[in-house]
């Protein structure tokens, strides 16, 4: 049995739940490393899942993707296990759970996600998607993949959209599945670094459900 590398947090905190950390379309695991130690500062296991082929479908992520989940679930170490994921992570977390979902499943944190589909996806898909597959894939029209694939049902599902997301509408963010939704006054990727994000998400790991302060800001006049 392949074994799955994480790394530790506080044995006095969340022990045995390991938080499965996944990024977007055109990064690299390793911007997750911010988020995943303070995750680890929280006490929660942590591994970064990674994928650097951005050509090939993001189906073909997934299924490898609900593979580690399958490790994962068979890993003694691990009690609980939850996915915190990150743009185009979001809807490869969202396809693996259709292919395998864990025994030990805990909550689902997606972190602006497109989950109805990227409007820049839609505007460069013409000129990109058929070099960079997910490009088309992650288009907002009807019959695009994203907007043809299963969201997971009867998992807690917490959403944290970027207030000023340049590539990710706050209307596509909500997945067509039950949720709890919140706001956070920053940019696509700089979700990944703030430390308000890691509040928000260890509080939903904890309770199912963002603190009731933390409601998306009032439009500006």
């Amino acid at each position: 049995m392949t074994s799955v590398r994480f790394t530790a947090g506080s044995p006095a905190d969340h022990p045995r739940e390991c938080v499965s950390l996944v990024h977007g379309f055109l990064a690299n695991k390793y911007m997750l490393s911010v988020l995943g130690r303070r995750l680890r500062a929280r006490g929660y296991l942590t591994t970064a899942w990674g994928y650097w082929n951005m050509q090939c479908s993001l189906l073909v992520h997934a299924d490898r993707f609900a593979k580690e989940l399958q490790t994962l679930d068979r890993d003694p170490r691990v009690a609980t296990i939850h996915l915190v994921t990150h743009s185009m992570g979001c809807i490869i977390g969202r396809v693996a759970l259709s292919h395998y979902r864990p025994e030990k499943l805990g909550r689902f944190v997606m972190l602006a996600p497109p989950n109805r589909g990227s409007f820049v996806a839609t505007a460069t898909a013409g000129t990109f998607g058929r070099i960079l597959r997910p490009v088309a894939e992650l288009s907002t029209a009807s019959d695009s993949l994203v907007n043809s694939l299963p969201t997971p049902q009867g998992v807690d599902i917490g959403v944290i959209a970027a207030q000023h997301d340049a590539l990710v509408s706050e209307e596509s963010t909500h997945p067509d599945a039950p949720h709890d939704h919140v706001t956070v006054p920053t940019w696509h990727t700089g979700l990944l670094f703030r430390r308000d994000t890691v509040d928000l998400v260890t509080s939903y790991l904890s309770t199912g459900r963002f603190p009731p302060t933390a409601s998306p800001p009032a439009p500006t006049p």
